[in-house]
């Protein structure tokens, strides 16, 4: 049985839409195209709930839904790591997070009759150290290239992180918590609330 979306997903990440489902959320997909260039001097935090909102909004453009923009960030020592260019770039990310703490920060923005809500998470992930012949096999995936930071823990990384403190939901790319109270004051009903 299939059931009308409730909620615009301003987002092509079927990580974020089956996240969304796990909660009861069915979305109707409208990915958008922003500048996700950080602005000089700008927060990881603020950064990221800045591209959430303006998915959300541009996304509501294109939809009488609510809708949900959502971004995320590997941050490593205040430097916001993007996703890799090329198996070189991948490498050096992942080295640079080998056997250390870095954090991992997602934004999310739902636009609805209560306006433009929005919540910044971070969560701090424990790397172990890793081997060269791990990462020269671990780009051969193709899993790193279109990650942030160039690993994915819901993914084949998952052996190479030791712990987290924080949100799982977050890394993968949608904290379920907060997003289900920015759903509930936007009026989206879930899994318990239909």
């Amino acid at each position: 049985m299939t059931h009308d979306p409730v909620l615009c997903l301003a987002s092509a990440s079927p990580r974020r839409r089956d996240l969304l489902a796990s909660i009861g959320v069915t979305v109707d997909v409208r990915p958008v195209d922003i500048n996700e260039t950080p602005r000089p001097e700008e927060s990881a935090d603020d950064y990221v709930v800045r591209l959430a909102r303006e998915k959300a909004l541009a996304g509501a453009r294109l939809s009488t839904l609510p809708t949900l923009g959502s971004d995320t960030a590997v941050v490593r020592d205040g430097e916001i790591l993007g996703k890799p260019a090329s198996r070189e770039q991948a490498a050096a990310m992942l080295r640079s997070l080998s056997g250390r703490c870095h954090e991992v920060l997602t934004g999310v923005a739902v636009t609805g009759p209560a306006g433009v809500l929005s919540a910044c998470v971070t969560t701090r992930v424990f790397m172990r150290e890793l081997e060269e012949q791990e990462l020269a096999s671990y780009w051969a995936t193709g899993e790193p290239a279109d990650k942030a930071g160039g690993y994915a823990i819901q993914g084949l990384a998952a052996v190479f992180v030791e712990h987290i403190e924080g949100s799982h939901s977050a890394v993968v790319g949608l904290p379920l918590f907060e997003t289900a109270a920015l759903l509930a004051r936007q009026g989206v009903p879930l899994w318990y609330t239909a």
